[in-house]
């Protein structure tokens, strides 16, 4: 009998070693449903601040409710803001989705929790039934730039030379001016609709984003719309996938990865949050950025998604979100934390609200696993990763502003070539070598330096994104 029961407990080791710890996390998220970007200023709408705040809370069944499989150390119920890296750029839309989004990670707590004691034995009670103060960071990088909302050019909020060309070079393709004339006629009979916003003359594929955000927004938000009977559901449609296309191209350029630049620069931020978050054994577990959609497409590219599915060239619905999780299988304790051989990131995807679209997993960079080794995510975003200035300089040949100090030294005959640059236009060696090493001041500074240089991009989708899970990776119909 005792040999059965032995027998049998051996036979669970293996499921009772294989339990997974999630050490951290990196949330990448658009803002929710907005005005139209051709009636500035764009403003959050009641429905986008539902949205985000539908995908916070459920982030937080997710990563912290002490119900679910928490992330290691995280605080459950009364937030220790000291966890949490929260960032967006000085955008009105991005900033509040990013409040809204908090407010449902960590909800109001209540009189219970949310009332203190004095020193002189009387109790002061939160405001708003134990409202959460949780700080926002205001940024500007070249995935997120200030005001991008705002900006109807994708690369309006970059500030790299390079990518500006780069996407510029797109509207002298033949490519781009078989479609622009070959879709004329289709702009002209929408012309009704769109009419006293664009003219004859702007309502064109060249501006085929803001045409579709226009309607969209209005086909959300109107309950009339002049000459609506000219939008049928194959016209908007065509109107949908005709952005998508625009911005796609925009955004990314196999044979031009500078245009991709908002990818580059996100990928340098995830690698250095979770790097941190090994580092400092989880003493700060989440990282979140809140920023447009054309660092998503970009990104797309870089990481050759669209191999995957070719609606990763869609521009993402609103609240969409990615995320990066560390996970172990390692025992983890608070004297006990695992090497990072033991460590391993794993990408998943949600199109439009986390709350109403299922979070899935993808493999990235063209591998089969969905669950990659920190070693291999961490050399792979390194082939195209930019995360500190002198590369960014470099790669944008910007010499203006921070950048006249990279040039003057650049141009010096002693000059040597910056240490933290590669061929492929990496991230800093302090960033590829994070690996198991703490990342030295000096890159950090250097980073924090660039966040406050570039701009963000704007995009548009090319085939409408939807959550296909990767047995089934199919393409999606444009609607």
């Amino acid at each position: 009998m005792l040999a059965k029961q032995l027998l049998f407990i051996s036979s669970l080791l293996p499921l009772i070693q294989a339990q997974e710890t999630v050490l951290g996390v990196y949330i990448f998220h658009r803002h929710g449903d907005r005005t139209s970007k051709s009636t500035p200023p764009t403003s959050l709408t009641d429905l986008g601040y539902q949205q985000v705040w539908q995908s916070g809370n459920f982030y937080r069944n997710r990563y912290v409710d002490a119900n679910s499989s928490p992330i290691f150390g995280l605080a459950t119920d009364i937030v220790k803001t000291s966890q949490l890296s929260v960032e967006a750029p000085v955008d009105a839309v991005l900033q509040n989705s990013a409040a809204g989004f908090l407010q449902g990670l960590y909800p109001p707590v209540g009189a219970t929790l949310g009332t203190q004691s004095l020193a002189n034995g009387s109790s002061v009670a939160a405001p708003l039934n134990g409202f959460q103060l949780i700080p926002v960071n205001a940024v500007a990088s070249a995935s997120s730039g200030a005001n991008s909302e705002n900006s109807e050019w994708l690369q309006g909020q970059s500030g790299c030379n390079k990518a500006i060309v780069s996407s510029n070079n797109y509207f002298f393709s033949q490519e781009y001016l078989n479609k622009l004339n070959a879709t004329a006629g289709f702009y002209s009979n929408i012309l009704p609709v769109v009419q006293g916003i664009f003219t004859s003359a702007t309502d064109s594929f060249k501006n085929a984003y803001t045409v579709f955000d226009y309607v969209n927004v209005a086909l959300i938000h109107n309950s009339s719309i002049p000459s609506s009977d000219l939008l049928t559901e194959e016209t908007i449609f065509q109107l949908r996938t005709l952005a998508d296309d625009h911005e796609f191209n925009l955004a990314y350029n196999a044979s031009e990865p500078i245009r991709a630049i908002a990818g580059s620069t996100l990928a340098a931020q995830i690698v250095q949050q979770l790097n941190n978050t090994i580092v400092g054994k989880s003493k700060v577990p989440v990282g979140i950025q809140f920023g447009a959609y054309a660092s998503f497409l970009s990104f797309f590219g870089l990481t050759q998604l669209p191999a995957v599915s070719e609606n990763f060239t869609a521009v993402v619905d609103y609240a969409s979100s990615m995320t990066f999780e560390l996970v172990t299988n390692a025992t983890v304790t608070n004297t006990s934390y695992p090497s990072v051989e033991d460590i391993s990131v794993r990408f998943l995807f949600s199109n439009g609200s986390a709350a109403a679209n299922p979070l899935t997993t993808y493999p990235l960079f063209g591998q089969s696993e969905t669950t990659l080794p920190w070693t291999t995510f961490v050399s792979e975003m390194n082939k195209f990763a930019i995360g500190d200035q002198d590369t960014w300089c470099t790669q944008c040949g910007n010499t203006d502003g921070l950048c006249a100090t990279t040039a003057t030294t650049s141009s010096s005959p002693s000059a040597t070539p910056s240490s933290s640059s590669t061929s492929s236009g990496g991230m800093s060696k302090a960033v590829a070598g994070v690996i198991g090493a703490m990342v030295t001041l000096a890159v950090v500074l250097g980073f924090e330096a660039l966040v406050l240089l570039v701009g963000g991009f704007r995009l548009v989708n090319k085939k409408r994104l939807a959550a296909v899970p990767v047995e089934a990776a199919s393409p999606v119909a444009k609607a």
